[in-house]
């Protein structure tokens, strides 16, 4: 087996945990952060995590969990499977799909994971080109042209990370059954859900021949409880799945399964702090846009927590994002992605100083 370097991870890890630490991170792609103290006082009794029991968890994750995720995508409790994160519940369906001579068909661009856990379980990683002329759209005809007998699975991404673009619900729905006759399940990451600008989109949890991939990290803001889930409506791939577990890590932890639960019973609080966040930050790239005299151009994100703009004249942008890291502000440079003229930009972790960090981009920039 052989992985890549990560060099999304990399990137943020030598400067984020940097002494002195980076002053603004806008290439984080989570939500502003919550504090254990802030999150136990959610609603009108304090969770108290003093008789907690430091035992195993079930390994399909706890019936309060359980029943907590399935409150928010819509469907019955025991559909859900919880993960270590959503890396480790795509690790363990790659597992059980490969096969020799299968592939993934995955988004370019897209979350560099995808394609490094396809190659690790010996699946080819076959990419779908985004269009920033169309949007980055992911559209279903042109994904479904790529399918053939040697598809294991399909993997589209919404709110998608990094463009911010966002696959209609209906559509999402016509790709899984045009994909059911081929035994390919379509896999709907939605980390980002449901944060979206244009009207609010239900989750693809219910769709047939859908499995749905969510964690707590990203639009719920809470990225050091590492919990992730899918939503399996077919049973026997998730009893398979909850065997997959218990050999990969056997359970998560009850005291990170309780503050999860906590912070799901009280979504809307911590749903409501990231939109206040993510429209106000958005505002003020709206204007470092259009301040940038064609410099820098982007597709206006239509959900999610980042956005992928790109230098015009076609440039690298590792040497702008070097200097703005030598300055404070951290943006991840496109060349994480495989495009390096682009660049991801998180505009939600960020509530305080966000126009001035805006403005030391705008600064460099003006001597592209």
């Amino acid at each position: 087996m052989h992985l890549p370097p990560f060099r999304l991870d990399n990137w943020l890890s030598a400067h984020d945990f940097a002494d002195p630490p980076i002053a603004w991170n806008l290439a984080s792609s989570t939500g502003p952060r919550w504090t254990v103290g802030a999150l136990c006082a959610l609603g009108e009794e304090p969770l108290d995590l003093s008789t907690t029991v430091m035992s195993y968890a079930p390994p399909q994750g706890s019936p309060a969990l359980r029943t907590a995720v399935a409150d928010f995508h819509g469907v019955d409790a025991g559909q859900v499977l919880i993960s270590t994160g959503a890396s480790e519940a795509l690790s363990a369906l790659f597992c059980l799909l490969a096969r020799p001579g299968a592939h993934v068909l995955m988004p370019d661009p897209g979350y560099p994971a995808y394609a490094a856990m396809a190659g690790a379980w010996g699946m080819e990683a076959r990419l779908y080109r985004l269009d920033r002329a169309d949007g980055f759209a992911q559209r279903a005809d042109a994904i479904r042209a790529m399918v053939d007998d040697d598809t294991a699975a399909v993997i589209v991404n919404t709110p998608h990370n990094p463009t911010g673009s966002v696959m209609p619900r209906a559509e999402i729905a016509a790709l899984a059954a045009d994909l059911e006759h081929t035994q390919a399940p379509l896999l709907v990451d939605e980390v980002y859900h449901p944060l979206y600008f244009d009207p609010p989109q239900a989750s693809a949890a219910g769709i047939a021949n859908t499995i749905v991939m969510s964690d707590m990290s990203k639009a719920l803001s809470l990225p050091g409880l590492r919990i992730g889930w899918m939503v399996v409506d077919d049973p026997v791939l998730r009893e398979r799945l909850v065997d997959a577990r218990s050999y990969f890590t056997i359970s998560g932890s009850p005291l990170t399964e309780a503050l999860a639960t906590q912070a799901l019973r009280h979504r809307g609080a911590i749903i409501d702090r990231l939109e206040g966040v993510a429209r106000a930050n958005i505002a003020t790239l709206d204007q470092l846009i259009a301040g940038s005299d064609d410099r820098l151009r982007w597709v206006r994100p239509q959900g999610g927590t980042t956005c992928y703009p790109w230098i015009a004249d076609g440039r690298d942008s590792r040497a702008l994002c070097e200097r703005l890291a030598a300055r404070g502000v951290l943006l991840a440079p496109g060349d994480c992605f495989g495009q390096p003229d682009h660049m991801r930009l998180g505009f939600t972790q960020q509530e305080d100083g966000f126009a001035q960090a805006c403005a030391i981009i705008a600064e460099e920039v003006a001597r592209l």
